[in-house]
């Protein structure tokens, strides 16, 4: 079954970046969606996640940016998504999701974002 990589490191100005690989799917968004939560628990609402070693994304995997964003924002926060690769940003696209999120080319432009 593939594997999905989480490597979470906190950054200046009270953000997190997010570096995701492997396959987000229905065996593996739970693992995200715990991972999310934990940040938000440490009073971080500010969340950068580099997409780029995504391979794959089911619909499971988007829904938990979704319901993360709803949090981010209630908590004056936000999630900024990072250069997605073409099969992921295809199904960002085909689900709406592009229209939603602000998806940046790099991390020092999503850092930008929340100023």
């Amino acid at each position: 079954m593939p594997e999905l990589s989480i490597d979470i490191n906190e950054m200046d100005g009270g953000q997190s970046l997010v570096k995701l690989g492997g396959f987000l799917d229905a065996h593996t968004f739970e693992q995200l969606d715990e991972s999310i939560q934990d940040i938000f628990d440490s009073g971080v609402s500010k969340i950068i996640v580099d997409l780029a070693g995504v391979e794959y994304i089911s619909s499971a995997g988007a829904g938990v940016f979704i319901g993360s964003l709803a949090l981010a924002q209630e908590k004056g926060g936000n999630i900024v998504l990072v250069n997605p690769t073409e099969n992921v940003k295809e199904v960002f696209d085909l689900l709406g999701l592009s229209q939603i999120f602000t998806i940046t080319a790099s991390v020092a432009e999503a850092q930008e974002s929340f100023v």
